[in-house]
């Protein structure tokens, strides 16, 4: 798989920024080289799709709303009823849901170009994350390995915890640098930084 060009461009700046005297409250940083299918069931073949991305993926998935799982790199979760994020480090994880769900099964687009991923893990998250999304990301509310899809103002956002303190959000490309900024201004009063 071949890297993509960072569409954050120069608002990418490694380092400490913001009030960081007494520590730094966030870690924001892009993750790279994932490729990324979004996964569509019909509505009589959600128990079926899940077993077939499990068998793709060896991560296994519950039929509930938002359910979702983490093993390292890997990661799937439901962000509307029949609909999951399939995420993995391998340039393979296409052509392996391709050979697992049939088209009668339903449909699968590959968003690794058109999405980019920004994690933000650190004991503040969940409160910067609550300056910009209407969820409640506690984790009784939130737990691990759940996804949701969300907006903040006309930016769409599916979002992924995968730690106690670590969420994945999925943004367009398009809009990647200009909710990259928004997140650094809304962590600044808790320092953060870039790796």
């Amino acid at each position: 798989m071949a890297e993509s060009q960072s569409p954050l461009g120069r608002t990418f700046i490694p380092g400490d920024h913001g009030n960081s005297a007494a520590g730094v409250g966030v870690t924001l940083l892009e993750r790279k080289n994932l490729s990324i299918i979004q996964v569509t069931a019909w509505p009589d073949t959600i128990p079926t799709v899940l077993t077939a991305i499990g068998s793709a993926t060896g991560l296994v998935l519950q039929n509930k709303p938002g359910l979702g799982r983490v093993a390292g790199e890997k990661s799937v979760f439901g962000f509307a009823p029949g609909r999951y994020f399939v995420v993995s480090a391998t340039p393979d994880l296409e052509s392996r849901l391709r050979s697992a769900i049939s088209p009668e099964l339903g449909t699968m687009v590959d968003l690794t170009h058109g999405r980019t991923v920004i994690r933000i893990s650190g004991p503040r998250s969940e409160w910067i994350l609550s300056k910009l999304f209407a969820i409640d990301f506690s984790e009784h509310a939130f737990p691990i390995a759940y996804g949701r899809a969300t907006l903040h103002h006309d930016i769409h956002a599916n979002i992924q915890r995968i730690d106690d303190e670590t969420f994945d959000i999925y943004v367009f490309r398009t809009f990647a640098r200009s909710f990259w900024q928004t997140l650094g201004h809304a962590a600044e009063e808790v320092g953060y930084r870039v790796e």
